[in-house]
């Protein structure tokens, strides 16, 4: 059943794994071949880990950004799933929200104080906070899905933002093309202005579109600060800009997206606009299956919880780890969405 999507999630992957990996922030967009195909599938990934590490007494403490959403419990179940097939213990926690600050803090800080954990893997809310909280920490402390700059980060995993990126705008500009379209320009709905995600995602949604035969009109981008309402508010614009219609409108996140197009329904100049996101979880293939969106970039949280949860024990066994690790990403459309949703089915289970 997930065949289709594992090897869009590996194509993604083994483009970039050429890269150099370079630790940066959740743009970052290396990351070594091995670590970054070692399991976009769980199965592959148990068997290379079961041959590799040991470290059946490490107890592993993994902080998230919260477990309440979706998207973190795709990453607490790949963490879970690792432990269980290597016999190690990860303990996957987060505070009641992404605004409840004090409460990840007060957790780093008890977590790193307890002597309890061999290794600690960290979603921080607020870098800058986090490092201070680890500096001088001689425990193994891992990133997760956005970096942390300090020296005791051994590694981070996430995604390659600007190459995920690229490949959803190469995509567009294909779905564009099959559409009929004979002019494909393209504008971004954007999230936070100099956010670093936000800011790897238009380089890679840039790269990819002009890369691919589409022109990415950089003057047109829209900011709407990640928010739905504001995205509504973008595209009202841009449809009163652009009355002949766009080809490509893509976006920071899915919520954006399937906003913006809601907003262009019933407008006959946009009924054959791509519209892509970012995301790619439950709620975005429900929306491409229903007509509200396109396609999006697949965010592998799952595969990213179980790299986060691989990496700390290779890090315990003495094994050498790239400092950044890429998670992988792919493009779901309406061809493969149903197997995407049940594939996360299966996650959660």
């Amino acid at each position: 059943m997930r065949r289709k999507i594992l090897a869009m999630l590996l194509a993604g992957t083994m483009v970039m794994a050429g890269l150099t990996g370079c630790g940066g922030d959740s743009g970052s967009s290396g990351g070594s071949g091995d670590a970054a195909e070692a399991s976009t599938d769980s199965g592959e990934g148990s068997e290379e880990a079961s041959s590799s590490g040991g470290g059946g007494d490490y107890k592993i403490s993994m902080i998230l950004k919260t477990t309440s959403a979706e998207y973190w419990q795709y990453v607490k179940a790949g963490a879970e799933a690792y432990a269980e097939e290597n016999g190690v213990s990860v303990e996957v926690k987060g505070p009641t929200s992404e605004t409840a600050y004090d409460e990840q803090q007060n957790m780093i800080e008890t977590d790193l104080n307890s002597g309890a954990y061999d290794a600690l893997v960290i979603a921080p809310l607020q870098g800058d906070q986090v490092a201070t909280l680890i500096k001088g920490s001689e425990t193994p402390i891992l990133a997760v899905d956005t970096n942390i700059e300090a020296p005791e980060i051994i590694s981070f995993i996430g995604t390659g933002n600007e190459e995920a990126a690229a490949l959803g705008g190469e995509a567009a500009v294909q779905a564009a093309k099959d559409a009929g379209w004979d002019e494909i320009k393209a504008i971004e709905i954007c999230g936070v202005q100099g956010d670093a995600t936000n800011t790897a995602r238009y380089e890679g949604y840039k790269k990819g579109i002009n890369g691919a035969g589409g022109e990415f009109l950089e003057d047109e981008t829209q900011y709407a600060n990640a928010v739905a309402d504001q995205a509504v508010t973008c595209m009202e614009a841009i449809m009163q800009n652009h009355p002949e219609g766009v080809a490509i409108i893509c976006a920071n996140n899915d919520d954006m997206v399937m906003a913006a197009a809601r907003a262009a329904k019933g407008n006959d100049a946009y009924k054959d606009t791509i519209f892509l996101g970012f995301n790619g979880d439950r709620a975005a293939c429900e929306a491409i299956l229903a007509g509200e969106e396109t396609m999006s970039v697949i965010q592998d949280a799952y595969g990213m919880g179980y790299k986060a949860a691989e990496a700390a024990v290779t890090a315990l066994d003495g094994g050498e780890l790239e400092e950044f690790i890429d998670s992988g990403s792919g493009v779901v459309d309406a061809d493969s969405a149903q197997e995407r949703l049940d594939e996360l089915a299966e996650y959660l289970k």
